[in-house]
């Protein structure tokens, strides 16, 4: 008995690392199984309430997928367009606030710092705009016979779009059976204790994914619509990024109301009123996810530091691009509950408390 408790140890370490192993080096073709686990995270909630009301488990999954397509459709025929539209008038624009940041900003900064002249570098905006980006239709365009050149490569982009529903649907309709044979493998000593991790974990995954991305959404449709009611340009895309950037505590505000303001200095002529107007609508904004948006969507649940975050995705970007992104924040959170209970392990040890 005690020689199985010694080995226990090594060989869940060994599967760890290769678990790990197997990530780094499939991670290319990884992306539609973790799409479609992600996606199955997000529905399998619903899915539990549908059958809590009588519904059966692939009738729920199926409600699930209906409302997500749902989500998308209207996505993509109402608000893609108008964003990319915004987004080629940005594009357009840069010339003229480069111009203004050349003629205007630089030297007010040198007499309030009364510093030397410095003068930002002459670019032919035409030539760069025209040999890099000259519009999205067209840059989308070129993507496309690019990709269309290999007809394996049209392919396998095909085969991993239509392979995301297909485990996505799968996973949500057996989440639950999966979980518990996972937890199953687990040594039988050690299965109380880490189901109460692994349900600790999930609070910390359903704070992180499930409600802050709802926050990230309800915040870029609030500061979207509010500097659209202003009548500020670029809206939709200002209130698109000050959203996404609110995956980071505080960064969506301080990135949105920055860019906006900047944008209504240039747009207004640096009148007064726009800018008390844009400074309204991130303060209503902050108001309502502090108050409303965050106790509602996200609760008391345990959270990762905003650095941990940052360092999260950063890595998994690094070790596996995309895959680890999206991976990123998951992983960090169990191991965010797995070395909180660690350390109070440790401190209730003889190591800790003995001489």
């Amino acid at each position: 008995m005690t020689s199985i408790t010694v080995n226990r140890w090594p060989f869940v370490l060994a599967s760890l690392v290769g678990l790990a192993i197997i990530i780094f080096f499939l991670h290319p073709i990884l992306m539609p199984f973790v799409l479609g686990a992600l996606i199955a995270y997000l529905g399998d909630p619903l899915v539990d309430r549908l059958e809590v009301r009588g519904y059966g488990r692939t009738t729920g999954v199926v409600l699930v997928f209906l409302l997500l397509t749902l989500l998308l459709v209207l996505t993509v025929i109402v608000g893609l367009p108008l964003l990319i539209d915004q987004l080629d008038t940005l594009v357009r624009k840069i010339p003229e606030l480069y111009r203004w940041l050349s003629t205007e900003v630089t030297p007010w900064i040198h007499t309030q710092l009364s510093i030397g002249p410095v003068k930002l570098p002459v670019v032919d905006w035409e030539a760069e705009l025209a040999a890099n980006w000259q519009s999205l239709g067209k840059v989308t365009a070129g993507t496309l016979a690019r990709i269309t050149r290999s007809g394996l490569d049209v392919i396998t982009t095909l085969f991993n779009l239509a392979l995301v529903p297909v485990v996505a649907f799968y996973l949500m309709r057996d989440w639950d059976t999966l979980v518990a044979k996972l937890l199953d493998l687990v040594p039988m000593s050690w299965q109380q204790h880490i189901s109460l991790m692994v349900s600790e974990a999930d609070d910390v995954l359903g704070a992180f994914i499930r409600g802050q991305m709802l926050v990230m959404l309800a915040q870029a449709m609030i500061y979207g619509a509010g500097l659209w009611l202003v009548g500020l340009e670029f809206a939709i895309v200002l209130g698109t990024v000050a959203g996404l950037a609110a995956i980071i505590p505080y960064a969506g505000a301080i990135i949105g109301i920055g860019s906006s303001l900047l944008v209504a200095w240039f747009q207004f002529g640096g009148e007064l009123m726009p800018l008390l107007w844009v400074a309204v609508v991130f303060g209503v904004g902050q108001t309502l996810e502090s108050f409303v948006l965050t106790p509602v969507l996200v609760g008391d649940r345990i959270g990762l530091h905003p650095v941990a975050v940052i360092f999260a995705l950063m890595v998994g970007g690094q070790l596996a691009g995309f895959t680890g992104v999206l991976i990123a924040l998951p992983v960090a959170a169990v191991l965010f509950v797995f070395f909180r209970h660690g350390v109070n392990y440790y401190r209730q040890s003889d190591t800790y408390k003995g001489e």
